[in-house]
């Protein structure tokens, strides 16, 4: 085989070239912090119906995602290193259900989802160090015993 014909695989990024996800990370986080929805009481708030503000924020959330996903997939956009963007069909499984009511009540006791997690960790909510410690056990446990649950 010719080494004209070969593709190349993408480049693997390291050191400084990484900042760019940190900055993007802290950025993210001061908006999470500073828009409220890290909050335990705006939390709280929502799984009470006491408030919009959590359902106004998803609400755009799912909205942006969803305009976001359909430009991706009509305009074909790359990656900024010219990398095909490919979003694979999502199949359906009953153990979607059970996994979601059980994320749901997590969320809902702890006031914290997997994302704000480290931005509640980084706004000194130090409790919050618990709910990440009891999210990886969880995600051992069920990597651990995958195979094992239902479809």
């Amino acid at each position: 085989m010719n080494a004209k014909t070969i593709d190349k695989a993408p480049s693997e990024e390291k050191g400084l070239q990484l900042l760019k996800y940190l900055i993007v990370g802290i950025f993210f986080g001061l908006i999470l912090v500073k828009s409220e929805v890290v909050s335990w009481f705006r939390i709280q708030e929502m799984f009470r119906f006491q408030s919009f503000h959590m359902y106004g924020v998803i609400g755009a959330a799912i909205a942006v995602g969803m305009l976001s996903v359909f430009l991706i997939k009509k305009f074909s956009i790359k990656t900024l290193a010219g990398e095909t963007v490919e979003i694979k069909d999502k199949v359906f499984k009953k153990g979607q259900i059970i996994g979601g009511f059980i994320f749901g009540l997590g969320w809902a006791v702890t006031g914290a989802c997997p994302g704000p997690i480290f931005a509640q960790i980084g706004a000194g909510y130090s409790v919050t160090l618990i709910t990440f410690i009891s999210a990886l056990a969880g995600t051992w446990v069920y990597g651990r015993f995958a195979h094992k649950l239902p479809n």
